[in-house]
């Protein structure tokens, strides 16, 4: 299968890899068409998909079963009125059906939003108006149904809702009945053309609300590097990576580059992490090729994993975050498993990485995908030297790689910021070594990642200033062992407050918080303060706060 799409498939070294790899891009290329129903055409019976959940209920899906459901479900959607660039927000968890319904919206030419379940009534009435979204299949969960629910009447561009169950409030189309009575798909006469708006992610920044990141129908073109020279997959593969799909790491890891490849991917819904839970399962099932946050791995080096079978895992690789060296380490130490990193953005794929061919420098992103042409750039945008940061940028003026966004949708300032003049800056600083490795610094802006999430700042300061008690506050990261960073809160009070600094007044901010915003948001840390640091025009300055060692009043939890 992905013969078709490359000039060369293996290669001897990384130098070899940099100079040879080369993707045939189709016309009018369409994932769910060119790959899973060629799949299906011939390889019917080839596993594709097997799930299971915290229940041990089980299903093994084949390319076959892939393309019949999905055609099913275009057919379903179809009958709903849904339809070339209609857009369609997904909050599906770890449900098969997503798989079912993202393939289906690429087959209709349709517009998917992968969409957490995390989400509250507010944050799904500013998606659904910013990006003008049609239709939303949701999981039939009381907390997620009453959030959508509750949002609806603000949503006016919303024509209708569907439920995978168990529960199908009433107004709502139920999933599996709808897939069940569909009449056979008609493929659209011409789907999509390559520059079609086909993936829309929201993406948290520093300022303002969620960026929309777009991107087009030769996305999953660029995640052909994740799957195969990445997770380092092949035919014979039982990958599981550990993401809820409405983030983008679901369709890094459980959807283009493990098909390319021909891989069955492994899918584990669960709804609370448990490390003992997750290396049974990697007995049980075999599992052959793993990926996951570095906060993942850092939970299952402080369990006893001799107690468990690990014969059948042969390659590691993580994401989201830098990866602390001691972690890598034991982690070998237990497994005999490198762990390769990778650096890659919403608005990208994987952009950089540890290749099968080269060693694994633990703390290391790797080296630029032969896909990108990256370089490392100091204020004057001149290139870095080996140990000097630099913000990692992407220069497009000689060819658009494979996998780079095409815009912030309908905002074309935010666009031109961050893209313009041929080149992509990506707002990440690194350092680079004599070797061409990359390593991590961190955001030129303030964005936090704390277990594989990114927060951006402006969302939980908007939260916190809708409560009475709060004046001022400002929003950073702050080092944590497990979770990468966590987020902490420096709050000026209003005068009527400050007598009840406290435990009470910390959890109600936190619950406050919780209640308004996406409940992993929250400030597990909260410093009292009489005043911001701030700049002659009034900025706030968050890297004075940064550095502050001084904590008279934190609480923490």
């Amino acid at each position: 299968m992905i013969e078709r799409f490359l000039k060369k498939c293996e290669f001897d070294s990384l130098d070899d890899f940099k100079a040879n790899y080369s993707v045939k891009v189709p016309e009018n290329f369409n994932f769910a068409y060119d790959v899973v129903d060629k799949w299906a055409e011939e390889a019917p019976d080839k596993p594709a998909l097997l799930w299971t959940n915290e229940n041990g209920d089980e299903r093994q899906f084949s390319f076959a079963d892939m393309k019949e459901y999905s055609d099913r479900t275009a057919s379903f959607f179809q009958s709903l009125g849904i339809g070339k660039g209609d857009k369609v927000m997904l909050i599906l968890k770890r449900r098969y059906q997503f798989w079912f319904s993202i393939l289906a919206l690429h087959k209709l030419g349709a517009v998917c939003i992968p969409a957490t379940h995390l989400l509250t009534a507010k944050d799904i009435i500013y998606r659904c108006n910013a990006a003008k979204i049609k239709a939303i299949v949701a999981v039939g969960e009381d907390v997620v149904v009453n959030h959508i629910v509750k949002a609806l009447p603000e949503c006016p561009t919303v024509e209708c809702c569907v439920s995978t169950g168990p529960d199908v409030p009433e107004g709502w189309h139920d999933f599996d009945s709808g897939i069940a009575s569909a009449l056979p798909f008609a493929r659209p006469l011409r789907p999509n053309r390559n520059e079609d708006l086909s993936l829309l992610y929201f993406t948290s920044g520093t300022t303002g609300e969620p960026k929309m990141v777009a991107h087009d129908f030769l996305y999953p073109l660029g995640h052909i590097v994740t799957g195969k020279y990445w997770h380092n997959l092949d035919e014979t593969s039982l990958h599981l990576t550990l993401a809820d799909t409405g983030w983008g790491k679901a369709v890094w890891g459980k959807l283009y580059g493990q098909w390319f490849s021909g891989a069955n991917v492994f899918v584990y819904d669960f709804d609370k992490f448990h490390p003992s839970d997750l290396l049974a399962i990697f007995e049980k099932y075999s599992i052959t090729s793993f990926c996951a946050p570095p906060t993942v791995y850092r939970f299952l080096i402080l369990e006893d994993v001799s107690k468990y079978d690990l014969s059948s895992l042969r390659y590691c690789t993580t994401a989201g975050e830098a990866m602390n060296p001691s972690v890598f380490e034991r982690w070998k130490e237990l497994t005999g498993l490198d762990i390769k990193e990778a650096f890659g953005q919403t608005e990208t794929t994987l952009t950089i990485g540890t290749f099968p061919w080269m060693e694994a420098k633990p703390g290391s992103m790797g080296v630029p995908n032969p896909e990108y042409d990256i370089d490392l750039v100091n204020a004057d945008g001149e290139s870095c030297r080996p140990g000097e940061q630099g913000e990692i940028v992407i220069y497009t003026d000689r060819r658009r790689p494979l996998g780079l966004f095409r815009e912030y949708l309908y905002d074309e300032e935010l666009t031109r910021k961050a893209y313009s003049n041929g080149v992509y800056h990506t707002g990440d600083v690194a350092t680079r070594d004599e070797d061409g490795y990359f390593w991590f610094v961190g955001r030129a802006d303030d964005v936090i990642k704390s277990s594989g999430y990114r927060i951006g700042p402006f969302e939980v300061e908007s939260s916190l200033m809708s409560h009475p008690a709060v004046v001022e506050c400002a929003i950073t990261g702050v080092p944590d062992p497990i979770r990468g960073q966590i987020v902490k809160a420096t709050i000026v009070l209003a005068e009527e407050w400050k007598d009840r600094i406290g435990d009470d007044l910390v959890k109600e901010l936190q619950n406050h918080v919780k209640e308004t915003t996406a409940p992993y948001k929250y400030p597990r840390q909260i410093e009292f303060v009489d005043e911001l640091p701030k700049t002659i025009s009034g900025k706030i300055r968050r890297v004075e706060i940064r550095s502050s060692r001084r904590n008279p009043r934190a609480h923490a939890s």
